[in-house]
């Protein structure tokens, strides 16, 4: 066996089945429990501040306010 069929093989067999593994790990971890409150959150993201954005001077006036107290 010459090693240009080796490595042909480790290719086609052995990479196959590593990346079917981690595959199959993204979802399992996506889908883990405990997991819904940290998607929803992130899926609430865009809705946090609904009423009127946040402007540039309240972002610093909160700052402020937080380094003095």
């Amino acid at each position: 066996m010459n090693s240009s069929s080796f490595l042909s093989e480790i290719a086609d067999n052995w990479m196959l089945v590593a990346m079917f593994s981690l595959f199959v790990g993204a979802i399992l971890w996506a889908f883990r429990p405990g997991s819904r409150a940290v998607h929803k959150e992130t899926a609430n993201i865009p809705f946090r501040n609904e009423d009127y954005p946040v402007s540039d001077k309240d972002k610093v006036s909160s700052k402020t306010e937080e380094l003095q107290s």
